[in-house]
Parts: C-alpha cells; structure tokens; sequence
C-alpha cells in the first residue's frame, strides 16, 4: 500500500468532525456510566473541566493548558481548565465555566454548551465531570500565571484517531498503573485528560 492510499484510508476511517455533526452527536447521546481509573478508590471529591472545542476556519481544535512546574498537585502537566466544585457553582456546569474564565480567562459568552462526557473517577481521588463546549473566536485570553505555564490547541482529528492513543505504564504508590498518553509534537498528552479524550473520541466516532 502506498503513502497516499493509506493516508487516504486513514482519513476514510475518521468520523465527520464537522460543527453539524459534534452538535448532533451530542443532542443524541446518553451519557454513560463512570469511567474509573486503575487505583481508583474510596470517596471522591468532585470535580469539573471544560472540553473546549475551538471552532477555528480549517477545523474544530481542542484547548489544553500546560500546568506550572510549582504547583503542588500535577505540575507541569497538560489538563483542561477546571477544579473543585465549590459551593455556589450551579452544578459541574457552572464550575467547569467559572474555573475556564479563572484559568484562562475565557468569557463563557464565548461558550456554546454541547454536553457532557461519562464522570471521570482518578486514582488521585476526584469524581470529574467533562463539561464539552463549542468555543466560537474571536476571544481574548488571559492566563493565570500562577497556574497556567502555557494555552495551546491541539487538532481535534488527530485526538479523535485511535493510532494515536497510545497504552503506557508507570509505578505509583508501588503499584504499576496503565493510563492513555497522546504525544502531540513537544507535548505529553496523558493520564485523566488523555482518557477524557479517548471517551470523546469514542463518541464522535460512533454511527
């Protein structure tokens, strides 16, 4: 098989990734029960993140931040923009916005609310629910410093290809851990954003 007829193939096996058809996915779907990490045990404290979908003229993008090296939980590490549900937020809606606009400052007037991904239990404890949003330009972002080393977007088709999920191993509090990694260019994609990621795929490309 040539180079072409195989990029040709591949690009076959991809689902539409048009805005049209995220909305659609998303307008049918029951979310599922709870993805639950390896370790993951005990009582979690709950949690919520934006998926932020970019809607950028050659295709939908998604907005990861890069972690500051400081921080005490997961520094340096690639996540979306969330954190602990607090009290007065409505709901895991509500934080997963409030803590986009604290991170990133990112207006939610810029948010196109879509749906949610299944809840996502880490083996560090948290109950995250994936709050997935079309963000519609032009914005203006303005990072916290203190959390977010770095914003950048990474393009949707290529999260959705399962040739790029990878399997990788780690040992963690003496066990040895399995999690998904998605190496994109200079960056690490891995852990319960990489599997966050591997839930929407599944999504989008069912029939």
């Amino acid at each position: 098989m040539t180079d072409a007829v195989a990029d040709s193939s591949r690009a076959d096996s991809l689902p539409d990734l048009s805005i049209e058809h995220v909305r659609d996915r998303f307008a049918r779907i029951d979310v599922s029960a709870a993805i639950v990490e390896e370790g993951a045990e005990g009582r979690f404290r709950p949690a919520a993140v934006l998926v932020p979908l970019v809607t950028r003229p050659g295709g939908l993008t998604v907005m990861l931040t890069q972690r500051t090296d400081h921080l005490h939980h997961h520094p340096g590490q690639i996540s979306f923009p969330g954190g602990r549900v607090e009290a007065g937020d409505e709901g895991p809606v509500g934080t997963a916005l409030r803590e986009t606009e604290e991170e990133v400052g990112l207006h939610r007037r810029h948010v196109e609310l879509l749906g949610q991904l299944p809840e996502y239990r880490t083996g560090t404890g948290f109950c995250v629910t994936p709050v997935v949003g079309l963000v519609h330009p032009p914005f203006d972002l303005s990072p916290d410093s203190f959390e977010v080393a770095e914003v950048f977007e990474v393009p949707l088709d290529f999260l959705v290809d399962p040739l790029n999920h990878r399997r990788e191993t780690l040992f963690y509090r003496g066990r040895e851990r399995t999690y998904y990694a998605m190496p994109w260019r200079h960056y690490h994609i891995w852990g319960a954003t990489a599997g966050m990621l591997v839930a929407l795929s599944g999504i989008l490309r069912e029939i």
